[in-house]
């Protein structure tokens, strides 16, 4: 069984056996030495408690470690099932060697029992590497996935579906949108579910569901509600196995980054009992909004790890390309993407980290994950696209992993939400908050000043 890392940490820590790597240190907050007159300044304090610097620092040391040369060997042998799945079996394996396994998920289900501030570190330095949230147990969709069980399953639906995920003896999907309607309106969604009997029987038809091959269960949102008293109300969760009769891959869908694994699915006479059932009737939208508002902000806490290695590259290649009688990097025009890149950076992880701590202070967290993810999102195109600009045709090429990073860069603007619907949704939030209070304040943040 894998240690705690955290118990571990404090453990090292008290040895003094464990030294955190200077680049991640903060200095403890100096004793405050004030005249009994002064009143002590109010801290907001961005720094990580030391056991968490340490969890941040073994991460980082696993993939450099643990996973580049994994990946590399996967690389080598591109196209060989066999050294993948090898790879990623030793991956994993050696994270729960680690203590790394599970990082978002409780102790009781074998995980680190991290919160999402903690895990805003976490992500962002995993997905530094490609594989390194996969090996961690900490991907999409099935991240997102496990949140999902662990608040809404029942019992018996825990030990199905979520333990084995937990334990990464299983694989998952979240099968919502259609290809006949807008996916940013789950109201809109075609597949249905009609009760018979004791039974569910689904029909319907979905697209881009990440992760469905391969997987053994689906949370699939139906349909089951005619009339219901509000659009919001009109689906319903489902647990489905996969295989199932009437559940067909019909193909893989082709991106501009090639195939994914992100599966078109049609669904017919689909029958599962209602014992499947995920939730509650019609409560398939809120379960879905549950689910996508952390999920959206894991997103931006992997897509900031992707920044900043398009920065450190943009930033390394401006420092070793001389071009008409200068570097790079001592030119007007490239120091000026260097600056809007490391802004956009800085405005990034704050806007993470104020939502990460709003989730786990229990707070309304929407406006601002929504401002997040638009934000980080587009923050991630430019920064790819002016490394790749300050890499030349290098930077187009497959040599460099950037011309990737872009493709995968341009589905960010959608995912989870499109850019226009949350922009929307902003707005929305910023025009009810000062009709309220005559301020825009608590849609801004919800700041103290």
């Amino acid at each position: 069984m894998a240690f705690h890392v955290l118990q571990a940490a404090r453990e090292e820590r008290a040895r003094g056996s464990y030294e955190t790597p200077s680049r991640i240190r903060h200095s403890a907050n100096p004793k405050l030495n004030c005249p009994p007159e002064e009143t002590p300044p109010m801290a907001i304090d961005f720094s990580f408690p030391e056991d968490v610097q340490i969890v941040v620092s073994k991460v980082r040391d696993f993939c450099e470690q643990i996973v580049r040369p994994a990946e590399k060997r996967i690389e080598e042998n591109d196209g060989n099932r066999e050294v993948l799945v090898e790879q990623v079996i030793q991956m994993r394996k050696t994270a729960q060697e680690w203590g790394l396994w599970l990082p978002h998920m409780p102790e009781e289900y074998g995980g680190m029992g991290l919160g999402h501030v903690a895990m805003a570190a976490v992500s962002a330095e995993a997905a530094r590497t490609r594989f390194g949230p996969f090996a961690l147990n900490a991907q999409a969709p099935d991240e997102g996935n496990m949140h999902t069980l662990h608040h809404w399953a029942t019992p018996e639906q825990k030990e199905k579906y979520l333990k084995p995920l937990c334990s990464g003896r299983a694989r998952s999907c979240f099968a919502m949108t259609e290809p006949e309607v807008a996916g940013s309106d789950p109201t809109l969604i075609q597949t249905k579910a009609v009760e018979d009997g004791d039974d569910y029987v689904i029909n319907g038809h979905k697209w881009f569901i990440s992760g469905a091959r391969g997987a053994q269960f689906a949370i699939l949102i139906a349909r089951t509600e005619d009339d219901p008293d509000i659009p919001q109300a009109a689906n319903s969760a489902f647990l489905i196995d996969i295989p199932s009769e009437g559940w067909e891959v019909v193909r893989d869908v082709a991106t501009m980054s090639g195939s994914h694994n992100h599966c078109e699915i049609r669904i017919t006479d689909l029958r599962v009992p209602k014992t499947s059932l995920l939730g509650g009737r019609g409560q398939g939208h809120i379960l879905g909004q549950y689910r996508l508002g952390p999920a959206r902000l894991a997103h931006c806490m992997r897509w900031i790890g992707q920044a900043e290695t398009a920065l450190n590259m943009m930033i390394d290649r401006s420092l070793k390309r001389f071009a008409h009688g200068s570097l790079l990097a001592e030119k007007q025009g490239i120091q000026w993407m260097i600056s809007d890149s490391t802004m956009e950076l800085y405005q990034s992880k704050l806007m993470v980290l104020h939502s990460a701590y709003r989730i786990d202070a229990g707070l309304d967290f929407k406006s601002e994950v929504s401002m997040a993810k638009h934000f980080v999102a587009n923050a991630l195109n430019r920064i790819v696209d002016r490394a790749i600009q300050v890499h030349g045709a290098l930077g187009y090429s497959t040599d460099t992993p950037l011309a990737q990073m872009a493709q995968h860069a341009r589905w960010a603007r959608f995912a989870d939400g499109a850019d226009e619907v949350h922009q929307w949704r902003i707005a929305q939030r910023a025009i009810e908050a000062y009709s309220k209070t005559g301020s825009v304040g608590p849609a801004a943040g919800d700041l103290p000043l």
